[in-house]
Parts: C-alpha cells; structure tokens; sequence
C-alpha cells in the first residue's frame, strides 16, 4: 500500500453537512470525489462501458457484490483499497456570511429592484438565503475560505500513476459540497507531484485523454469525458486574476446568467425546451412528468487560486438526455424528439455564449 498525504485548502465556502446538517469537515466526500475523477480517467481504457468501468471501480474502490453481467448473480464482495483520512474531523469555523453579495443583472427576475440579484445568492440558492434583503447562510456553520486540512490517501502500489492523475484533476477542477457544480466548495491541494494551474492548458497530456468530442459524449447519458469541439477542449479560465474569490463568483454568475437566458423560452409552462437541456428544474418553467425529477449542471464551475489570486474556470462535461427523463416527459412525441435531435446545435449555442464572454478565454 501507498499513502500520501497532501494539504487541502478551500478557496470558497463550501456547505459540507455532517449527520446534523452542520458544515463540518468529514472524510467521506473525499472519497466520493476520488471515486468521480476515477471515473473520468479509467471511462477510455473501459472502452466508455459502463459496466467495465463499475466492475473496475468495484475492485478499486469496493462494492457490495459484482457479478460478471446483469443476468449473473451475486458472486462476492470486497472492501475498499482505497482509505481517505481527514487530518481532523470538526466543524467548520464560517459561522455567519460576510460581506457583500455582489449584485448582478437578472432581466428574468421581476421581484427585486431593476432586476439586480445577489450572484452569491444565485449561484448558492438553498444552503444560501435571503433575510431582510440580505444574503445569509440557511443553516450554521459552513468552512471558510482558507480553511486547511490534512488528507491522506491510501491506495495499493500498482494505482499509484493513476491516483496521481485523479489528484491533478481534483486540484484543477475538484469542488464538494452543497451546490458544488456552481463553484462551491472549491479546493485546492499542495503536495508532492501537484502542478499549478499554470499546466491547466490544451497541450496537457492529461487532459488529452480524458478528453472526448461533445458528439461522442452526446451519446451517452452519463458524463464520462471533458468535452471538446473544434475549437478545442471545452474548458474556459479568466483572463484576469482577482484579488477576491467574491469577484470570480460575480463573473461566474454573468456567465451562468446569459448563457440560460439566450436560450430563450418559445412556448409556455408544461413544454420541454432548449433551456430545459442544461439543468433542471428551471422557475416557472416545469415540464409535464418532470414534478419529481432532477438534472444536473453539465457545466461546471471551479473558482482556482494561485498565489493569492484568484480566477473562475468553467469546464463542460458533456452527456445526452438521460433516458428515463425522456420516457416519463408527459409532451408530444414531436416536442421530444425535436428537442433530442437538438441537442448537440444546443450545447453549441451555450459555447458560442461562452466564447464571446470578454471575461474568459480556452485553456
């Protein structure tokens, strides 16, 4: 067995509930975030099969039971041969929101004064809220920015160059926690072997091969690469470095905001349209069958530091419609297949938004 042992520092608040839904530091999460960049990193040599890649992640990571196909039955079981220790488990020390919540432009938002929300409120809605026209956490306490901790990972010696890789992955675009996928909870490591984001680039080997065309990934209903077209790899960094991770969170949000709204709305409730692609649920906007279900954000937002500064990436790991949204959308069956025939001209409208977008540019 290997360990290694590396400090992880959070560049934002990050809502990490404990069994009383108190922000604390708690190793399981970690884990869970190895266990997804795995993943992305074995899904090629799985050959993108899903079943290979679970049968790999059992050995790995454990399982339950795992069978040789879907008609085998249960054959045998493993514990994990991966271990993830916290150098200590306590609550986090963020205990009240500080701060202004930068306001940004929302023309969909007709309850607030000329259409202006906080991006902090917007990006963070649930485990943030508003009270008396303030911005403030729903439940106390969360971890601050700077927080630092200990964490070791334990894994056998023939994962070791893997391993590796998931750890440069997690330093470039790892974030745990509540509302995650819109920048919360992002992290950083420091340790032997982790490059700064310097390396976060299109000539990365690395992310060369966890890399796959968005018509490819289009065609699976899971997420299993980082996408690219012909520009390139679907990954955006600021063009600038702030002094405040709130400024990157405010551009994030401008970028969120008009990438969903220029996907604008032709019919009314009830319809399945090009905005309902990108996440789900979407304000007052429902889709018939949908009350239960859920989709989450393709697109993903990581706020980075590096040497005190900090900056916004945003990064599209790209999947089809899942199946069993489709089957239970309660629309016509034109509406439907209109919509999953459009996807990938879909995708391609918010990369386009993004491109022109001043305040980023590729890796």
């Amino acid at each position: 067995m290997k360990m290694k042992t590396y400090n992880v520092r959070f560049v934002t608040p990050a809502f990490l509930g404990d069994a009383e839904q108190k922000g604390a530091w708690r190793a399981p999460p970690f884990k869970a975030l190895l266990r997804q960049w795995w993943r992305v990193l074995a899904a090629k040599e799985c050959g993108y099969s899903h079943e290979k890649l679970r049968e790999e992640e059992g050995k790995l990571f454990g399982h339950a039971w795992l069978g040789t196909g879907r008609s085998k039955p249960k054959t045998w079981a493993m514990k994990s041969r991966v271990s993830v220790r916290l150098g200590r488990w306590e609550q986090g020390s963020l205990r009240v929101w500080q701060g202004d919540d930068p306001k940004v432009l929302h023309s969909e938002v007709e309850k607030v004064p000329n259409h202006m929300i906080g991006s902090q409120l917007y990006l963070g809605f649930g485990p943030l809220r508003v009270e008396k026209k303030v911005t403030c956490m729903k439940a106390s306490p969360a971890i601050g920015t700077g927080e630092v901790n200990q964490l070791s990972i334990g894994f056998p010696d023939e994962a070791e160059r893997a391993m590796a890789k998931v750890v440069q992955l997690i330093h470039w675009f790892g974030s745990i926690g509540g509302r995650s996928r819109n920048g919360w909870g992002s992290l950083v490591l420091e340790g032997d072997g982790v490059e700064d984001f310097q390396s976060l680039s299109a000539k990365s080997k690395l992310l060369q091969s966890v890399s796959r065309p968005l018509k490819e990934c289009l065609s699976r209903d899971w997420p299993d690469a980082v996408g690219t077209d012909t520009r390139g790899l679907l990954i955006w960094r600021s063009k600038q470095t702030q002094a405040r991770w709130s400024d990157v969170v405010r551009h994030l949000a401008e970028a969120k905001i008009k990438f969903r709204t220029d996907l604008e709305f032709a019919r009314g409730q009830y319809h399945l349209e090009e905005r309902h692609i990108l996440a789900y649920p979407v304000t007052n906007h429902k889709v018939r069958g949908w009350d239960r279900e859920r989709l989450a954000n393709q697109l993903r937002f990581k706020v980075g530091m590096d040497q005190g500064k900090y900056f916004g990436i945003v990064y599209h790991l790209p999947c089809k419609l899942p199946d069993n949204l489709s089957e239970v959308a309660e629309v016509e069956p034109q509406e439907l297949q209109g919509i999953q025939g459009r996807q990938l001209q879909i995708w391609e409208k918010v990369h386009r938004t993004l491109d022109a977008n001043t305040l980023f540019i590729r890796v």
